[in-house]
């Protein structure tokens, strides 16, 4: 009989949310008890939008789904957060060859350092494989980029795509 909860922690720079985290969500809560998204913040890395409108686009985006918790962390190791929260799980998503090779070395590493927290990798449906953040950034600008990206990312995250770049 299983008596720990299932904790996932699914991190990342959400910069912005896209559709691709949204279908993560949505596997992460039907795998664990309960599931934090946090966003990561890493000082040697730009963003596009401010940690708060980040968290807030996730607010939005992820309002009314169970059992989902939003945070932020900075200057800890994904593997240290998880161990602060005293998650079980860590998510990840992986939609190509150099995700996998990226991943499965943090997965090693994290290994080392915690053996007991698990990785859990998911691969998304074909329709969604190549949205990304980045891909969706490089949507905007050319005329009629509204109608474009807004495809890609959940309808709070475009109200904010809108307002930075109208």
């Amino acid at each position: 009989m299983r008596t720990k909860k299932r904790l996932g922690v699914y991190a990342g720079s959400f910069d912005p949310l896209t559709i691709g985290h949204l279908w993560m969500v949505e596997q992460g809560v039907a795998l664990f008890d309960s599931l934090v998204v946090a966003v990561g913040i890493n000082s040697e890395k730009r963003y596009t939008f401010p940690l708060e409108v980040r968290l807030a686009m996730l607010r939005e985006s992820l309002k009314g789904i169970r059992n989902v918790s939003i945070a932020s962390f900075s200057n800890l190791y994904l593997i240290d957060y998880a161990q602060q929260l005293g998650a079980t799980h860590i998510l990840r998503g992986i939609r190509s060859g150099s995700d996998y090779e990226y991943e499965r070395t943090m997965r090693n590493i994290n290994g080392d350092l915690d053996p007991d927290i698990c990785t859990v990798f998911l691969m998304p449906p074909r329709d969604i494989a190549e949205v990304s953040s980045s891909m969706v950034k490089g949507l905007v600008g050319p005329k009629g980029w509204q109608r474009v990206a807004k495809k890609y990312v959940p309808e709070p995250v475009y109200r904010h795509l809108i307002k930075a770049r109208p």
